[in-house]
């Protein structure tokens, strides 16, 4: 059997975020800019090269694999790229393919989906008020999105909802959210905004919510137990006693989940990244098209890389600065 990767901190790399298209029909203004200039197509790793280096992270001990943008949905023939890849299901060599999406096109492939192996999915969603989601999205439509929503819960995926805590901008919809999912039977997730992209300070350091705040500001309406839950991310559970629904709370600031990180970030370039809050990359698109029938080489860039992931990222919002700020857009990775 083929060694596991393992990082020079003894952490077991078994979860790979890929990014198949940096292109997105929102435009979510902490995640990219309203007039985004995109890569150019050949830039793009294509479909059998993003199946090629899956495959190849699968056989060093990938165990869950999911599927990110931009909008992963919006990439042109993209369902072929999940019914192949979904042969890893069948071999037992995977236990979870998913993705993350804006829930524009699930209307449209949510039962494709469910019909090749995928059995649960993130929806990013950051507001239920129609006009607050306009000016979030620039370009969103909510009904759209709770329509697909609607249409990935009838063909039977389990649904994750994960809020980007904004204050100034959906603080007063937090009991909302936990009411709507608890009725609906959604996981629920709330994400600390990260300093990522171009923004001003100003701007990012108002719309910045500890989960600290945000747990004490539920708890006044709602009874929360924490529970020994995992997903296989960086996200720790409780459980709200009054709707048996469960809550996540994602902090990479207020206290980073480096210790236990299991994963590692492929960008829609064919870039790896070990870490989110780094700019340590490994360029295995240049591997993959100058040695197209050398899967050996490409196995030893990726354990090359592994063996260059750091213990952590260095976020920081405190002293009322940004420390630690990515240039890259949150689009680039996926987050």
């Amino acid at each position: 059997m083929t060694d596991l990767l393992i990082d020079p901190f003894a952490r077991k790399i078994n979860y790979l975020r890929v990014s198949v298209t940096d292109r997105c029909d929102f435009r979510c203004l902490y995640c990219m800019s309203e007039n985004m200039t995109f890569l150019p197509k050949p830039e793009l790793l294509t479909l059998e090269e993003l199946d090629r280096v899956c495959t190849t992270f699968i056989k060093l001990g990938i165990e869950k694999l999911r599927i990110t943008g931009g909008e992963p949905l919006v990439r042109k023939n993209i369902m072929e790229f999940f019914s192949s890849i979904s042969r890893h299901l069948k071999s037992g060599k995977l236990k979870e393919l998913t993705l993350t999406t804006n829930g524009s096109q699930l209307e449209r492939f949510a039962e494709s989906l469910a019909s090749i192996g995928v059995t649960r999915i993130n929806v990013s969603l950051d507001t239920l008020n129609t006009d607050k989601f306009k000016k979030i999205t620039r370009w969103g439509r909510l009904e759209k999105v709770l329509s697909g929503i609607q249409a990935a819960k009838e063909a039977g995926l389990k649904v994750k909802i994960n809020v980007v805590a904004l204050q100034n901008t959906n603080e007063d919809e937090l009991h909302e959210f936990v009411s709507w999912c608890g009725k609906e039977g959604f996981d629920l997730t709330f994400i600390e905004v990260m300093p990522m992209g171009d923004f001003t300070e100003e701007n990012r350091l108002r719309q910045y919510w500890s989960m600290k705040n945000v747990r004490k500001e539920l708890e006044k309406k709602w009874t929360l137990k924490d529970i020994e839950f995992q997903t296989g991310g960086p996200a720790r559970y409780v459980q709200v006693i009054e709707t048996k629904g469960r809550i996540g709370f994602i902090t990479p600031l207020s206290h980073n989940f480096c210790e236990s990180c299991n994963r590692v970030r492929l960008t829609c370039t064919g870039q790896l990244f070990m870490c989110l809050g780094q700019e340590d990359e490994a360029n295995l698109r240049k591997v993959i098209r100058q040695n197209p029938n050398d899967d050996d080489l490409l196995e030893e860039r990726i354990r090359q890389a592994i063996s260059r992931k750091p213990k952590g990222h260095d976020f920081d919002y405190s002293r009322r600065k940004i420390e630690g700020q990515m240039p890259r857009y949150m689009s680039l990775t996926g987050g």
